[in-house]
């Protein structure tokens, strides 16, 4: 009859009498939600998130600060003063807008690339490059690779390696969260490549069964390492996957601070308020460092690669990365409304340039200064009782620096 449903427990739907596929490109794309136009116009007052100003300068020096400090990182690496480094060029507003939306108690999980969501916080330079350095100073004792971050104090959990193993565990700290009441979310940071692992779609199953307060974020640059996004999927990019798990979902424009602000704060907030997991889709580009007329003594500029080992232009074209670069950078978007209001000038823009860059060499230097770990600290802090093999592997390492020491520059190390 035409009132008979369905009555299988996996769907809700209709029955059909016609065979139809489901095309995948019959409905147009996600749009992608802005609040400023390239020129840094707002375009619909009621969007405007009516920042003060000194929010607005602090997001603006977070980003330019990030900016200057991976340039100088990156120009160590090549002079092989650390040994890896990964830039944040072009997605800086990605960083900056959600961390802004987000409680200073909200417990961050990151990928790789969103050390301005720990800047934003107050992380400190010396830590940032102590740990880029692995020196004595570093809080994880130089065990990790540079760029891999922690700091349980501003309860951004440390980076791991592997790719998208983050966003499990992610889902079951905000489990944790949720059943603890502690009115708290979880935030999770991941590339569009990262989507492709099978954590990532184990991570949206879970989250949004046990209904859980997540934000999953998505910085979807276009390329994962190496590889363009019409070699990495076919559907609609990363927003579109969401509705199939049960995440309510949006896609943004990434180089837009205060589209991502809304985003995340709204995100965010339901989360916590509704114990549901969202997905924030931010479409952005790894472009350069954000150049001005008026910059300081700054090293040339280098194209965004995905990190020290790689070299993008065998992927892309530079007048590729020129356009981005010129038509759309997140910075210059957010300089030009800074400016549009009267809350930037071209004297206030050398100075902070001449300042921050000053900040950056200090930390530089005292970092370069600093001796690395002693050897001992290899076999501590994995047991709460270090077991006989352990003691007795260190016993040798001893026994061999004893003997062997004078072929090891362990002058470089503390003792």
């Amino acid at each position: 009859s035409p009132e008979e449903r369905p009555q299988f427990p996996g769907a809700s739907a209709e029955f059909a009498e016609r065979l139809e596929f489901i095309q995948p490109n019959v409905l147009a794309g996600i749009p992608v939600y802005r609040v400023m136009d390239r020129q840094g116009h707002v375009l619909r007052p009621s969007e405007d998130p009516q920042l003060p100003k000194e929010q607005v300068l602090k997001l603006y020096k977070t980003m330019t600060l990030l900016n200057t400090m991976d340039r100088i990182l990156y120009e160590s690496q090549r002079q092989g003063r650390i040994s890896f480094y990964m830039t944040n060029y072009g997605e800086e507003g990605t960083h900056v807008g959600s961390a802004a939306a987000l409680d200073a108690s909200d417990l961050v999980f990151g990928q790789y690339r969103e050390a301005g969501v720990l800047l934003y916080r107050g992380y400190p330079l010396e830590l940032f490059m102590a740990q880029c350095y692995g020196n004595a100073s570093d809080p994880g004792k130089g065990r990790q690779m540079p760029v891999h971050y922690g700091c349980p104090e501003r309860h951004f959990v440390t980076i791991s390696s592997p790719l998208a193993t983050q966003i499990p565990q992610a889902v079951g700290a905000a489990y944790a969260i949720k059943r603890a009441d502690a009115n708290r979310a979880v935030v999770c940071y991941f590339g569009e490549g990262a989507a492709s692992e099978g954590d990532a779609h184990a991570g949206f199953n879970f989250a949004a069964t046990l209904e859980c307060p997540i934000v999953f974020f998505c910085r979807n640059n276009g390329y994962a390492i190496s590889t363009p996004t019409s070699e990495q999927y076919r559907g609609d990019g990363i927003a579109a996957r969401g509705p199939g798990y049960g995440l309510l979902s949006i896609r943004v424009d990434g180089n837009d601070v205060f589209a991502v602000y809304n985003a995340t704060r709204e995100a965010r907030r339901r989360a916590v308020a509704e114990n549901q997991p969202f997905l924030i889709e931010a479409m952005t580009y790894r472009i350069s460092p954000q150049k001005t007329p008026f910059s300081v003594d700054l090293p040339p500029p280098r194209i965004g690669h995905h990190s020290t080992s790689d070299d993008s232009s065998a992927y892309r074209s530079v007048d590729e990365v020129n356009y981005w670069d010129k038509q759309d950078h997140p910075i210059s978007r957010l300089r030009h409304y800074m400016v549009n209001r009267g809350w930037w000038d071209e004297e206030e823009e050398k100075a902070w340039r001449k300042s921050s860059r000053k900040m950056v060499l200090e930390a530089f230097e005292q970092a370069e200064r600093e001796p690395k770990p002693p050897p001992h600290l290899l076999f501590s802090d994995v047991y709460l009782e270090m077991p006989p093999r352990l003691r007795r592997q260190r016993a040798e390492l001893e026994r061999h620096l004893e003997t062997y020491g004078e072929h090891y520059p362990l002058q470089q190390f503390q003792k």
